[in-house]
């Protein structure tokens, strides 16, 4: 069972990365006859919320549960494809494809080698 810093550092990187992919990629749905300039400043806006997550999840996860700065950045990554591809089908509206599973298979592999003893 993962520690309480180790689940806390999760959970905020799950809630900061979602903020993060509406902050990038939402304004092509929302905003896309607005002009570029306010979709960034509405991105900005989004990204701020983002940093306020990412931030204290980070220091969470390297100082109290010991993960590595590699550690931490594999984790972000498979929370990203974790909450990305569920953002392009529901709320963009892309089909799913099977590369999706083979980035997944392809961070596994990154985890393995980030994540073992040695």
């Amino acid at each position: 069972m993962p520690t309480a810093p180790a689940l806390h550092t999760v959970l905020l990187l799950i809630a900061s990365n979602v903020f993060m992919t509406f902050a990038w990629y939402g304004h092509l749905r929302s905003l896309a006859t607005a002009p570029w300039w306010i979709a960034a400043v509405v991105s900005w806006a989004i990204a701020l919320a983002e940093y306020l997550l990412q931030v204290p999840a980070n220091r969470i996860g390297y100082q109290q549960a010991g993960f590595s700065l590699g550690q931490l950045k594999i984790l972000q990554e498979v929370i990203t494809l974790s909450v990305f591809v569920p953002f392009a089908a529901l709320y963009m509206g892309e089909s799913l494809k099977l590369d999706y599973l083979w980035a997944a298979l392809c961070l596994v592999g990154a985890v393995y080698f980030i994540f073992r003893a040695g």
